[in-house]
């Protein structure tokens, strides 16, 4: 490509690029006060917990279990989410851990209620099947 070529190539692309900027419009102007995001939205608690699997549980236990942590939300008051699945790091700790799941509640006082609450029960017995007693446990407030 001649040299002439290029420079007309290039005052084109020039000339392109302004024009598109000439119709845009003035940025807005920044408002004179803003409220943090954390000051707007409620903090959550998210309760976490990692166990190690036992080598016996069948798939049906495994099923078993993710039905009723799925159900938990839906009979627990306070409890928002779940969420669970295998380690990619199956260390925690000390222990070996090979399995995780985390539980969203509106706070504090949901955390109570969900140890106590009736399908907690429940869902503890399909969670005994698949685990090694024993957990690394930890409980967050979400900013």
């Amino acid at each position: 490509m001649s040299f002439r070529y290029q420079t007309i190539l290039t005052i084109f692309a020039a000339g392109v690029s302004l024009v598109g900027c000439a119709g845009s419009a003035p940025a807005p102007e920044p408002a004179a006060e803003t409220t943090p995001v954390a000051a707007v939205v409620e903090s959550k608690l998210m309760h976490c917990f990692a166990f190690t699997a036992i080598a016996e549980a069948t798939e049906a236990d495994w099923q078993a279990f993710y039905a009723a942590t799925d159900e938990l939300p839906s009979k627990i008051p306070g409890l928002n989410k779940v969420t669970h699945g295998k380690l990619l790091t199956p260390n925690v700790g000390d222990a070996r851990r090979d399995y995780g799941a985390c539980m969203e509640m509106t706070d504090e006082a949901a955390r109570k209620a969900y140890g106590e609450h009736p399908a907690h029960d429940e869902w503890v017995e399909a969670y005994s099947k698949v685990r090694v007693p024993g957990t690394t446990t930890f409980d967050y407030l979400m900013e």
